[in-house]
């Protein structure tokens, strides 16, 4: 079981230390890709017309394998964790501005009318009374988004171990030891897992009106990241 965690020095990092990077390579993009899925959502609610081209450049980005972007962003980007994680933030917005759209939608036309009857400005009516209502769609997204970029973040291995977790395949190759695959597949599985249980209990804590047996209608999943051969 020592050799289970014993990881290669050349990776220049422990077990725990690989947990972190992973992590932050991770959940900075999800995180970025909310701050802009938001602002966006706010326009497509009000502008209905521009929804379907912004999908559609959404759905465009995620098409893009992330072996293609990283060839693009590395004359600029270097080898760095950066240009792993653009690609994973844009990745997130066709999981994020669909399921910030439908929540913001779903809110009440009467809910509406009587924020604006106080007094509540566009601004303020989104923030302070769409968005929370929108929170279960919005954390459903987030579920979504999530684990897809905790297992995305492997692909950046192809550039010069950035991949964090995913560093552990090429070395289990590299010097034929199948327990660091093993490492990688289930540490792997066990973040997503842990990260998914914090955004549902998030969602329990933001939503306390919600039934604990009520569930929010799922984000729509995007197609898995098998364009491109291997490059994702």
């Amino acid at each position: 079981m020592s050799g289970f965690f014993d990881i290669p020095s050349d990776l220049q990092h422990s077990w725990a230390g690989l947990i972190g990077l992973h992590l932050r390579e991770a959940l900075i993009p999800v995180a970025a890709g909310l701050l802009l899925a938001l602002p966006v959502a706010q326009l497509c609610g009000r502008f209905r017309w521009l929804y379907p081209p912004v999908l559609g450049m959404t759905t465009v980005l995620y098409a893009v394998p992330s072996l293609a972007f990283f060839v693009v962003l590395i004359d600029y980007t270097g080898q760095t964790e950066l240009t792993v994680m653009i690609p994973l933030a844009l990745y997130s917005l066709v999981v994020l501005v669909p399921a910030i759209v439908d929540g913001v939608r779903s809110v009440p036309p009467e809910t509406l009318a009587a924020a604006t009857a106080m007094g509540f400005g566009p601004v303020r009516r989104y923030t302070q009374v769409q968005l929370p209502i929108a929170a279960p769609a919005i954390i459903a997204g987030l579920r979504v988004a999530t684990a897809s970029s905790i297992s995305l973040v492997s692909v950046g291995a192809l550039i010069g171990n950035q991949g964090a977790l995913g560093n552990l395949l090429a070395a289990a190759q590299k010097y034929d030891r199948p327990e660091l695959a093993v490492n990688s597949v289930v540490t792997t599985a066990v973040l997503a897992i842990l990260c998914d249980a914090l955004l549902v209990l998030l969602r329990v804590l933001l939503t306390p009106w919600m039934p604990r047996g009520t569930r929010p209608r799922p984000a729509a999943r995007p197609e898995p990241h098998e364009a491109g051969g291997a490059a994702r």
